[in-house]
């Protein structure tokens, strides 16, 4: 399929109560992994390219392997740029193709934030192209941060009111607990800060961080307007797993794509693992997306009913 836009798949899950998957790929056998996976479990998918994917790869060429990969898949597929910097990246990854565009001016003055998102949001618009936006901070494990840091840099809930009005923006992300790049699921969601959120944002919101959330505070967050979750550590993670015990496997190896059919793999199954636990396998039939009352609800923290 071509590629598709995120805006009718994230109001959907938002009305089906569950969340989309927005997987960050760095690589060929990462896009691979996680589009494989989205096909066996017949459910939409966001693929990410990052700000260092797009430094290690080039943005054409991460823009070419997602569009190769979707091209050859039957299930919706959004190629989405996570964290973009600025106006002029969010411009140039429009040009390349992404079917969803991110500005996290999260870092900058709250006024500055809102002008240029909004600046983004009027040019994607004119594309038909969503446009994600972050308020609050989601903040990085390797920064040092403590849990008042976390607290502090959360999101406001009546400032989210006045940034969706004032930008337009499709879906924001909150920052309500998470942190990025943490090795272990441990943190909790503040779940009531995101009903009070809720109360006032009626558009789609986006966690950022989950690999450091603890399993049962996501499931619980999809269901008062999370409908789009980011994994990437726990990806890389898996991924130099799989590599590491191919090689322990086989150490005379010289062929690197045996290895990299084990990462591939490893890759394949966390993306399998998170799409049942956000509730969207089954929501894609003969290409199109159904209705969440019509696909057998199994699932639970560990995955679909045999």
């Amino acid at each position: 399929m071509p590629l598709v836009s995120s805006k009718e798949l994230l109001q959907a899950a938002l009305e089906g109560h569950y969340a989309l998957g927005a997987f960050n790929a760095n690589n060929m056998e990462q896009v691979q992994g996680i589009v494989d996976a989205a096909v066996e479990e017949r459910a939409p998918v966001i693929l990410q390219v990052s700000q260092g994917a797009i430094r290690y790869a080039g943005l054409e060429f991460a823009t070419a392997m997602v569009r190769a990969a979707a091209t050859e898949a039957n299930v919706p597929v959004v190629l989405h740029l996570d964290h973009g910097t600025d106006f002029e990246q969010n411009v140039r990854c429009l040009r390349a193709g992404f079917t969803s565009l991110m500005y996290d001016g999260s870092k900058k003055p709250y006024e500055e934030n809102v002008r240029i998102t909004a600046r983004v949001v009027e040019i994607a618009h004119y594309c038909n192209i969503p446009v994600e936006a972050e308020l609050g901070q989601v903040l990085q494990s390797a920064d040092g941060v403590t849990e008042q840091d976390v607290i502090h840099a959360m999101t406001d809930p009546d400032q989210a009111a006045d940034f969706v009005a004032r930008t337009g923006c499709d879906s924001l992300a909150v920052a309500i607990g998470s942190v990025h790049a943490m090795a272990e699921a441990a943190a909790e969601l503040d779940i009531e800060r995101l009903k009070r959120i809720q109360a006032r944002v009626k558009i789609p919101m986006v966690l950022h961080g989950s690999s450091g959330v603890k399993e049962e505070s996501e499931v619980e967050a999809i269901q008062y307007g999370i409908a789009k979750i980011n994994v990437a550590t726990m990806l890389n993670q898996a991924f130099v797993r799989g590599l590491m015990k191919a090689q322990a496997e086989s150490p005379d190896n010289t062929d690197p794509r045996k290895w990299l059919i084990q990462s591939r793999e490893a890759v394949k199954e966390v993306v399998r693992h998170k799409i049942r636990l956000f509730g969207a396998s089954g929501m894609v039939q003969n290409g199109h997306l159904v209705s969440p009352k019509t696909v057998h609800r199994g699932a639970s923290l560990g995955g679909l009913e045999a």
